[in-house]
């Protein structure tokens, strides 16, 4: 969301000319994050999101935006892609593919409550369930292939033992991913980035879930984990918010059941989650990219989670 391609006033005003969704009005730059280039769009139709593609390429966002398409479909709080007078998902500026879709209402919430966890919980169950008969397939992108292409990238930038201890890790989840357990998990879309900054809440309702452009087919209890790990947790030192966690694992075992297998395997999927984001975020850090508004997040917070994940007796469950 860091503005890489700092597109000009007229320029988004030729864009809108391909779509229905009324003449720009007023635009904004989102500074947050770190992967695509992201501007508030106010038309005179209705307020919408611009979003530049820095790194994905039409090979991969046709399954993301058709995703969002078909969830908002089926009556989730998803952002629905509008189409161009063609027909298609996607345009394009500057070389680079771009898509328009619907801003939903609400703001992200730092300090979360139970009861918003039990939201979050409950719509990422309905989400898994309603994306089963989703046409299209993605492998993950950012899973075990990429955290093993990584890390010689980062090697040089890390001292030896923290770069040990990650080869380590990465070791351990490719034998799990390689396992005849693994393969028996429930599996389908998911989100793969369901942070607290990607849920708008009005209230205790939610109003909107965003950036979908991590998700990938992979197994559900891996995005069960990525979000506890965000929405559950003492933020600075990763242990867990019990009333909050049980709270979203409730609620999102009343949707879909969780399997005993999946409890069996909790703790490898709560340290893929975390591994996951050390490595992204250590890669961010030290090979950057270059952009006019950039903030890259600090990867120590999923270091310390990892290694309280790998050695805490006892994990919540449901």
């Amino acid at each position: 969301m860091a503005v890489f391609t700092a597109l000009t006033r007229d320029e988004i005003a030729a864009l809108l000319n391909a779509y229905k969704v009324g003449r720009l009005v007023e635009f904004e730059g989102i500074a947050s994050g770190i992967e695509n280039t992201n501007f508030f769009l106010s038309t005179t139709d209705g307020q919408f999101v611009l979003t530049v593609f820095e790194r994905l390429g039409t090979t991969e966002l046709p399954f993301y935006l058709g995703l969002m398409k078909h969830l908002a479909q089926r009556g989730l709080p998803v952002p629905e892609p509008a189409t161009t007078s063609a027909g298609s998902l996607l345009s394009q500026t500057r070389g680079k593919p771009l898509a328009i879709v619907s801003r939903l209402p609400g703001r992200a919430v730092e300090n979360p409550s139970a009861a918003q966890c039990g939201q979050v919980g409950q719509f990422l169950a309905k989400m898994h369930q309603q994306a089963r008969d989703f046409a299209l397939f993605q492998p993950n992108l950012r899973g075990i292939g990429w955290w093993k292409s990584a890390l010689p990238k980062l090697e040089p930038h890390l001292p030896h033992d923290q770069f040990q201890e990650l080869a380590e890790e990465v070791i351990f989840q490719d034998s799990f991913v390689r396992s005849p357990q693994f393969e028996r998990l429930p599996a389908g879309p998911i989100h793969a980035d369901l942070f607290r900054d990607n849920v708008l809440f009005e209230g205790d309702h939610i109003g909107g879930v965003i950036d979908f452009y991590f998700a990938a087919c992979s197994v559900w209890l891996f995005d069960l984990a990525v979000t506890v790990n965000d929405w559950c947790v003492d933020p600075e030192s990763g242990q867990f918010d019990r009333p909050r966690v049980l709270a979203l694992l409730r609620a999102y075992h009343g949707v879909r059941p969780l399997t005993d297998l999946e409890h069996r395997v909790w703790r490898n999927a709560l340290r893929a989650a975390a591994l996951r984001f050390w490595i992204s975020r250590l890669y961010d850090l030290h090979l950057p990219r270059p952009a006019a508004l950039l903030k890259p997040h600090d990867p120590a917070r999923f270091e310390r989670m990892l290694r309280l994940r790998m050695r805490q007796p006892d994990l919540p469950w449901v």
